[in-house]
C-alpha cells in the first residue's frame, strides 16, 4: 500500500479548509474513511483506500492528511464533535430530574453508536496509539457537561468527591455502552442496562437523591 514513511507526529488536517469547497472535500474524505473503517477495520485503513472510496486522487488525500493516522485522528475528532452535539442537544432540555437527564444522555450515546458510521470501531479515538500525542480522555469532558447542567437546573454544586463520582459514572457508562456494541450493532441490551445501573449508583453519590426542579410559584 502507498503509505508515507513515519516521521513527525501526524496532525489532524494538513491544510485547514478555509473555503466551502475545501471543507466539503474534507467531509467527503472523512465519509470515505468511515466507510473503509466499517468495511475493513481500523487496522486496514490506508490513504489509498480512502482515495479509492472517495473517488479522489491520492494527491487529494495527501493535500489534507499526511498519513493514515492523520485520517483516523480527524475522523475521531469528527466523531467526538457529533457525540458532543448529541449530548448538548439533550441537555438543552429542561428535564424533570437528573435521572431523566441521565436517561436522555444514555439515549444520545446509544443513538450515536447506532447512527454514526465508524463510531463502533473508532469512537472518539481514545484507543488510538499515537505515542506522546495520546488522545484526551472523554469522560471528564462529558462529566463537565453534566455538572454544568445540574448546576444550572437544580443548583447542585459538586465538591471533589462528588465530581470524582460523576467522572466514574460517565467513564463506566461509556465503557459498558462500548462493550454493548462490540459484537452487536444494535447494542446488547444487557450491557446497556448494566451501564445505566452502574452509572446511577455513582450519580446518587454525585447529585444526591433525584428531586424535581421546584415549580415556579404562581403570582398572587
Amino acid at each position: 500500500m502507498n503509505e508515507r514513511p513515519p516521521g513527525q507526529p501526524s496532525v489532524t488536517v494538513r491544510h485547514e479548509p478555509v473555503q466551502a469547497r475545501a471543507a466539503q472535500r474534507v467531509e467527503a474524505l472523512l465519509d470515505a474513511a468511515a466507510a473503509v473503517v466499517v468495511e475493513h477495520g481500523i487496522e486496514h485503513l490506508t490513504t489509498a483506500l480512502v482515495a479509492e472510496r472517495a473517488g479522489a486522487s491520492i494527491g487529494t488525500v495527501y493535500r489534507y492528511f499526511p498519513d493514515r493516522v492523520a485520517v483516523l485522528v480527524a475522523l475521531a475528532e469528527r466523531n467526538l464533535e457529533r457525540l458532543r452535539h448529541a449530548l448538548a442537544r439533550v441537555l438543552a432540555e429542561p428535564h424533570e430530574t437528573w435521572t431523566d437527564a441521565t436517561d436522555a444522555v444514555i439515549g444520545a450515546m446509544v443513538d450515536t453508536f447506532r447512527e454514526v458510521p465508524s463510531f463502533r470501531s473508532l469512537r472518539t479515538g481514545e484507543g488510538l496509539d499515537l505515542g506522546p500525542q495520546a488522545r484526551e480522555q472523554v469522560a471528564p469532558q462529558f462529566a463537565a457537561l453534566m455538572a454544568d447542567y445540574v448546576s444550572g437546573r437544580w443548583g447542585i454544586e459538586l465538591d471533589d468527591e462528588q465530581h470524582e463520582a460523576l467522572v466514574l459514572a460517565v467513564g463506566g457508562l461509556d465503557a459498558l455502552v462500548t462493550y454493548a456494541f462490540l459484537h452487536d450493532p444494535h447494542g446488547d441490551p444487557r450491557y446497556l442496562a448494566l451501564g445505566r445501573v452502574c452509572a446511577m449508583q455513582h450519580l446518587v453519590v454525585a447529585f444526591g437523591e433525584p428531586v424535581p426542579a421546584a415549580e415556579t410559584a404562581p403570582e398572587a
